[in-house]
This record gives structure tokens, C-alpha cells and sequence, in this order.
């Protein structure tokens, strides 16, 4: 006689019921058990699947199995409906159980389902919702979008820092960083007036929509030659979705003054406009030109830059331990 348990695994991120027909198949077919009540438990119920609470021992659950019958001949199974953790603590002692007794039954884990890529997103939204509400966090519940604007930034930073030292578990780190200011971005504009509220889905679902719409050559069959048909398809879109009144608008002006020149030169030239760089002696002057010059070079300003600054601190910070060492 065969004798079987199911571990049935699902994701506590996807609405409960939501699971593969292998694993309705079985739930139907064979006892369930669980080690307390869930939205799964409550799902299958609804469904017409009985589930059992009962203690979360080994001993207890091989008990049910020599009472249960399957539908076929000479087989016999019971399901264990994992909680949203898992329940790994009880699988690790059930398995050793039947480890010391071959014979007694498989045990087989199933996925009922598993998490979809970027599934721990919605654990980002659902922490930082606690964080946010009533009982939560008190420095973020009285910060605004204005108080947090210096954060993105500085995050933003830290997050291009990484990337320039070539540290991508820095920049991992980073990222995370910059996604909860975004997180909480979006939760706080959820406490908006309701004509004025929008909230975490609003910002992905706007996103997606601009991606699906600006990449026609991905989901809408357009062929291109080049990426330069490619980007010039996307500045065309983007003109017909804005009414803007210059090539300019849209810039963020509080970018570091090196990177808005280039932004500024890179709009011009692309709008195929013959404007001049002003040749005056004025320092500004000076430095838009050297800007626009990087650009035929195929340069970037502002990295450049940041290089240099950064090489000329390390020789300052070489100079004060010589200058430390001599003293001593």
C-alpha cells in the first residue's frame, strides 16, 4: 500500500484560492490539515474543500494518514496546507520522522504557488503602509514630500556613487534605499485630500503604461532599423503626449549646473536648432562652452568632473598623512 503526504507550499503575496490544477486536483482528492486558520484554509473551505486544524506534530498527522483512504485501490494520502511562513520548522521534523521509517509514507512537496518576479514588492508596500499608519513610525508619519525631497537626492547619490565604484552589491543596497523613498513617497500622498490622493499603484501603473506606449517596436509590431529610430519614435511620442511650449520644458532644473548644461546642449541639438554657444569671457560662459565641447567628444561633463575632484581629494588626503607622519 502506498502511503503519501502532500506538503502543499503557496505564496502568502497572491490572493488565496489562486493556485496550479495539480494542487486542486489533490486538495479535492485527499484529507487536508493545517496548523491553524488562514485566507488559504478559508479559500478552500469556500470552495467546497474541507481543512482541518490540528497540532503540528509529526506523530499526530501520520495518524490521520493510517485512517485516510484515497480513490484509488491500495493508496492512501493526506495534504499539510503550509501557513504563510511555511511551516519549515514542521516539514524539517516530519521529513526526519519518516527518514527513521522508510516504509511509512513519501512525502512529497508541491507548489500550490510560488512568487511571481517582484513579488517582495508588495511586502516593501505593506511594510512601509504599517510604518505610515497609526501606530507606526512617528518621524514618517509627519514628513511631507517637501521635507523628504533631500533624501531622494542623497539617495540618488549614494546610488550613482556605487555605480561609479563599480560595487554592485553597494548599489543594490542603494536601490533599496531610493525604492523606499518612492515607497514612501506614494504612501504619504494616499493621506492627500481625495481629489488629490493617488498611491503606490497609481505611480507603477502610470509607468507601465508609458513603457508598453513609448516601445512600439517591442509590443506594438513597429519595425525600426536602428536605435536611433528607436529614440527618435520615443522623442515623437513623448511630444504628442506633452503639450509643451519649448524643447526645454520637462528639464529638471535643480540638477547639478554641469549635467542641466548638457541636458540643455543635448535638447538643442536633437531639436536640429542652430543656437550658438555664447563666446564671452564671462566664467559661465567659459564653462557652458568646455560642457559643449565634452559633448562633441562624446564626453561627459560632469563625471569628468566628479573624476577630478575626487582624484585631486585623495592627493589632499595624501598630503595630510605625509604631512601627519613628518610630524611625528
Amino acid at each position: 500500500m502506498t502511503a503519501r503526504i502532500f506538503l502543499l507550499v503557496t505564496s502568502p503575496r497572491l490572493p488565496a484560492g489562486l493556485l496550479t490544477a495539480a494542487a486542486w486536483d489533490v486538495l479535492r482528492a485527499h484529507p487536508v490539515f493545517a496548523a491553524g486558520e488562514s485566507a488559504q484554509a478559508e479559500a478552500l473551505r469556500k470552495s467546497g474543500v474541507p481543512v482541518t486544524v490540528i497540532e503540528p506534530d509529526p506523530e499526530r498527522l501520520i495518524a490521520e494518514l493510517n485512517t485516510a483512504s484515497g480513490p484509488g485501490a491500495g493508496e492512501s494520502a493526506v495534504v499539510w496546507l503550509g501557513g504563510p511562513a511555511g511551516d519549515e520548522a514542521f516539514a524539517r521534523s516530519l521529513g526526519l520522522r519518516l527518514a527513521r521509517e522508510p516504509g511509512l509514507a513519501e512525502l512529497e512537496l508541491m507548489y500550490g504557488s510560488w512568487d511571481p518576479p517582484g513579488a517582495r514588492l508588495l511586502d516593501a508596500v505593506a511594510v512601509m503602509d504599517r510604518l505610515v499608519s497609526p501606530g507606526g513610525d512617528p518621524w514618517k508619519r509627519t514628513q511631507t514630500h517637501r521635507t523628504l525631497a533631500p533624501y531622494l537626492l542623497e539617495e540618488s547619490y549614494e546610488a550613482y556613487d556605487a555605480i561609479e565604484s563599480d560595487d554592485t552589491d553597494a548599489l543594490r543596497e542603494e536601490l533599496g534605499d531610493v525604492l523606499l523613498q518612492i515607497v514612501l513617497h506614494a504612501r504619504l500622498a494616499e493621506e492627500l485630500p481625495e481629489d488629490e490622493a493617488w498611491n503606490v499603484d497609481d505611480v507603477a501603473g502610470g509607468l507601465v503604461d508609458k513603457m508598453v506606449r513609448r516601445n512600439p517596436h517591442v509590443f506594438a509590431g513597429v519595425e525600426v532599423a536602428d536605435i536611433e529610430e528607436i529614440t527618435r519614435n520615443w522623442d515623437q511620442i513623448k511630444k504628442a503626449e506633452k503639450t509643451r511650449d519649448s524643447v526645454l520644458d520637462g528639464i529638471a532644473l535643480s540638477q547639478p549646473a554641469l549635467a542641466l548644461a548638457a541636458k540643455i546642449l543635448q535638447r538643442t541639438d536633437r531639436a536640429g536648432l542652430d543656437v550658438r554657444v555664447p563666446e564671452g569671457s564671462d566664467l559661465g560662459e567659459r564653462l557652458l562652452r568646455t560642457v559643449a565641447e565634452a559633448r562633441v567628444a562624446g564626453e561627459d561633463a560632469e563625471q569628468a568632473l566628479r573624476r577630478a575632484a575626487l582624484n585631486y581629494a585623495e592627493t589632499v588626503r595624501a598630503a595630510e598623512r605625509k604631512n601627519v607622519g613628518g610630524a611625528e
